[in-house]
């Protein structure tokens, strides 16, 4: 990977964490005020974009879907997952970050 798509990809993930961690604070206010929520498919489909650590930031600092075990396992899953990705995408040398 050249290194202005390492830049992209690298911004891409910063801003993709940041919009997951305002959807799940956003969320958690929507559930307070009793108003219409964000589907958890939608938490679930920015998580697995790349916006895990930011939802996993927001349910912890938010308390927001503590309770859910398919959050409190999930979240963390797809984390783990991505992880392992990368790790393997870093051993054979598809990305040098």
């Amino acid at each position: 990977m050249t290194e202005v798509l390492q830049k992209i990809a690298l911004i891409y993930l910063a801003a993709i964490n940041i919009y997951g961690f305002i959807v799940c604070g956003a969320d958690k206010l929507k559930a307070k005020r009793k108003k219409r929520r964000v589907p958890e498919k939608t938490l679930f489909i920015i998580s697995a974009i790349g916006g895990s650590l930011g939802m996993f930031l927001g349910m912890l600092i938010f308390r927001h879907k503590t309770r859910h075990m398919k959050f409190v396992i999930g979240i963390p899953l797809i984390i783990l997952l991505q992880a392992i990705a990368f790790l393997l995408l870093k051993k054979f040398g598809i990305i040098s970050i």
